[in-house]
């Protein structure tokens, strides 16, 4: 019984449980499948680090009435005018065949023809009366008062909507297309452009730079790790044109341990946030952006876009702002750019 017992003894290794048994073929075997399982599971999870719309959430109910705010704000224009339209016409019409289905006399409109009761309830729905038609008898009346009372209810809540979609702050901060690695007084920094789109200045601008990398945990799972890099100046008082992100790539750096500009098998990306308060209307800004390593330009600059005209004139020329050039960072011993 002992020596059974100590057979079938179970070793559990968190996923599953295997025998201790087992031989060296089949402990092998399991050993590729969970393998596999794993890079599956790492793959998959890359998936989700997509942009939402590209990402299929199961099991998580996304339910329009619950969170009808954040969807009246998200949703584009033309699928809010759409549902709009359609909801308008949509109540109008349900209370057209509520005035045919209960009888409701109201004179001025032909008995039995929707068309006219339904142009009724428009009018009344919006609180708008030209004399023509109105409500006869109780039915008609009580019909009448819940539309009106539904209307400026609706009406009001459409307004607040529309202000708040045109209201909603947004950050016209600018990213470079590409990060560059150039030499800051003989050592590589990684550098990225912002820039300011508005005429108003963007105040107190604090700006966070990570390395964000997919890596596979002990228990073979896919963890996401956020590494700081530090900038050269992450805090900026004042941001009205242009302003160039540099983080020096020495020894204490994340990037050290990558090689820039070829592709990573971790799924690597350098991270950029930006938060500041827009001088005109003294809202929060917040702007992001991201940059794979095949993103990354090795041993280049950014153009200057910044030029002083005659008289005094300050120019800036947004139509280089992602251009860069060539820069030779070191040469090494063959004489080589490095």
């Amino acid at each position: 019984m002992d020596e059974q017992k100590n057979r079938f003894r179970l070793r559990r290794f968190g996923r599953r449980q295997i025998t201790e048994d087992l031989s060296e073929a089949r402990r092998a075997t399991l050993l590729k499948k969970r393998a596999v399982d794993a890079e599956k599971r790492f793959k998959a999870h890359i998936l989700q680090e997509k942009e939402a719309e590209k990402v299929q959430r199961i099991g998580l109910a996304d339910s329009i009435w619950t969170d009808i705010y954040h969807h009246l704000l998200t949703m584009g224009w033309v699928v809010f005018l759409v549902w709009s339209v359609v909801i308008y016409i949509g109540i109008n019409l349900f209370f057209a065949l509520l005035y045919l289905g209960l009888g409701a006399h109201v004179t001025g409109a032909r008995p039995g023809h929707i068309n006219d009761l339904f142009f009724f309830s428009v009018q009344t729905f919006s609180t708008v009366g030209y004399g023509v038609m109105a409500p006869v008898g109780g039915a008609a009346n009580t019909i009448c008062l819940i539309e009106v009372y539904m209307g400026i209810m609706v009406n009001a809540l459409v307004t607040g909507a529309v202000f708040a979609r045109f209201a909603r702050p947004r950050a016209r901060v600018l990213f470079s297309s590409k990060a560059v690695i150039s030499c800051e007084h003989g050592t590589p920094a990684l550098c990225i452009r912002i820039a300011n789109c508005r005429r108003s200045a963007l105040l107190s601008v604090d700006v966070e730079l990570s390395l964000s990398r997919l890596v596979m945990g002990e228990n073979g799972h896919p963890v996401r790790r956020f590494e700081p890099m530090q900038l050269q100046q992450s805090h900026i008082p004042l941001l009205r044109f242009a302003f160039v992100l540099g983080h020096v790539i020495d020894a204490s750096s994340p990037l050290s341990e990558h090689e820039p500009g070829l592709p990573s098998d971790d799924e690597a990306e350098v991270m950029v946030t930006v938060t500041g308060i827009d001088e005109a209307t003294g809202q929060s800004m917040l702007a992001r952006a991201s940059y794979r390593f095949e993103h990354v330009d090795h041993g280049h600059r950014f153009v200057d876009i910044v030029d002083v005209r005659e008289g005094g004139k300050l120019s800036v020329d947004f139509r280089r702002f992602h251009d860069t050039e060539e820069e030779v960072l070191w040469k090494d011993e063959d004489g080589q750019a490095g």
